[in-house]
């Protein structure tokens, strides 16, 4: 059975963006995973050697992020999901949600985003 390991809220500051504003200094982004694997063994066996570790997918998500320094949040989302992808071969898929949460619109927004799914 495949399960889904979810990160909500993972929030950091990092260059994403084409403007000048947004290359020259970074903001602060947010991302929400979605992980997909065969849980079958964790729920069984309750131990954390079959499962897959959300701290370290976090860590990982928030270095790729931040080093890639992408231009869209297209790219974003694809730089994470595929070093998730490369950490564990149980994963299946993953889901990325990012979001910019002080975008630079002259408009009442709360966040703009883009989310992404990447299988195997």
């Amino acid at each position: 059975m495949t399960d889904l390991i979810q990160i909500r809220g993972l929030r950091f500051v990092a260059v994403c963006g084409v403007l000048e504003e947004e290359r020259e200094r970074p903001q602060p982004l947010n991302l929400d995973l979605d992980v997909e694997f065969e849980g079958d063994m964790a729920a069984v066996s309750d131990d954390l050697e079959n499962t897959i570790n959300y701290a370290e997918l976090a860590e990982i998500a928030v270095a790729t992020a931040t080093f890639s320094e992408p231009q869209l949040l297209e790219s974003l989302c694809e730089r994470v999901a595929r070093a998730l992808l490369d950490h564990d071969g149980r994963v299946l898929a993953v889901t990325v949600t990012a979001e910019k949460l002080h975008p630079p619109i002259a408009l009442d927004i709360r966040t703009v985003g883009v989310r992404r799914r990447v299988a195997r």
